[in-house]
């Protein structure tokens, strides 16, 4: 897997929105915090764009990305907000100069696709927090992607949750949104997760959703070989009134309790308060006893 650069200071942002709409006052926070870090940020024409709910129509989403992902002065691109929509753009999209200059490319939820996209080619990403919001998210939220960004080592150590299955495993971390990755599936973006970390987060769905959906995962082969699994915020769940009888973190213990990996829930990522980020692509070494979770990157 391709590593990407460190960023430096002076260089330049891209900031887009692949997905849902944002005005350009809604990112002013992140524009902020890039400046503060020492960088420069260039704002994408898709930022301030409507069109029902999407930032633009797709042609306009696409042409402003694929600028981003052309622009060789433009180091990483933060993509402003996720949503819905970056999947109607992802084969409009042409990754050969990215290939030669590739860059990071942040967010998480929809950017679910272009995180799979990107490991299909072979190129790590970066699972973090969008523009949107940042100022709202933890201080730890920040933190991380910044130290990622700029090449610093990042590590994890957390309380285990008493739903854990305790062992130690190595491996690509791989991954994103659950409603995302089911999705691609029978797609060329669909990943592999052979040997691989999975990562899992999702947003307001249904618990029968949830179960679907980890259901599909199953038959598709992606726990077969799977070496181990982390469980970010499930977030936001719902129910029907006649309840599933189940919550979304016991689906997903259920659906996987016959194989081996080693299993980390609550792991802080996803759509809740403390968003940290994750190098996807890179190979992890992670460790579950009953006390804590400890996660290491691989040089």
């Amino acid at each position: 897997m391709i590593q990407i650069p460190p960023v430096q200071i002076n260089d330049t942002i891209g900031i887009v929105s692949t997905a849902r709409k944002i005005s350009p006052e809604e990112i002013q926070p992140a524009i902020e915090l890039l400046k503060n870090l020492g960088l420069k940020v260039k704002v994408g024409k898709s930022i301030g764009l409507e069109n029902n709910q999407f930032a633009g129509n797709d042609e306009e989403r696409s042409s402003d990305f694929q600028m981003m992902l052309d622009d060789p002065e433009i180091k990483a691109i933060w993509c402003a907000r996720g949503g819905y929509g970056t999947v109607r753009i992802i084969d409009e999209l042409d990754f050969s100069n990215f290939e030669e200059n590739p860059k990071w490319i942040i967010g998480y939820s929809d950017i679910t696709v272009l995180h799979s996209q990107l490991n299909i080619l072979g190129f790590e990403s970066l699972h973090a927090q969008i523009a949107h919001n940042i100022d709202q998210k933890s201080e730890s939220t920040r933190e991380t992607l910044k130290n990622i960004l700029f090449g610093k080592p990042v590590s994890y150590e957390i309380l285990s949750s008493q739903m854990n299955k305790t062992g130690l495993c190595e491996g690509e971390l791989v991954g994103g949104n659950l409603s995302i990755l089911y999705s691609l599936l029978g797609s060329t973006s669909a990943i592999s997760t052979e040997g691989k970390i999975l990562f899992l987060e999702d947003l307001d769905e249904y618990l029968y959703h949830i179960d679907r959906m980890m259901q599909n995962l199953k038959r598709n082969g992606m726990f077969e070989d799977l070496n181990g699994l982390i469980i970010g915020g499930m977030s936001d769940m719902n129910d029907n009134q006649i309840p599933f009888g189940k919550k979304a973190a016991e689906i997903i213990q259920e659906t996987v309790k016959e194989y081996d990996f080693p299993v980390c829930f609550e792991f802080p990522a996803g759509h809740i308060y403390d968003n940290r980020a994750l190098v996807f692509g890179r190979r992890i070494s992670m460790e579950i006893t009953a006390e804590k979770t400890t996660i290491h990157y691989k040089s």
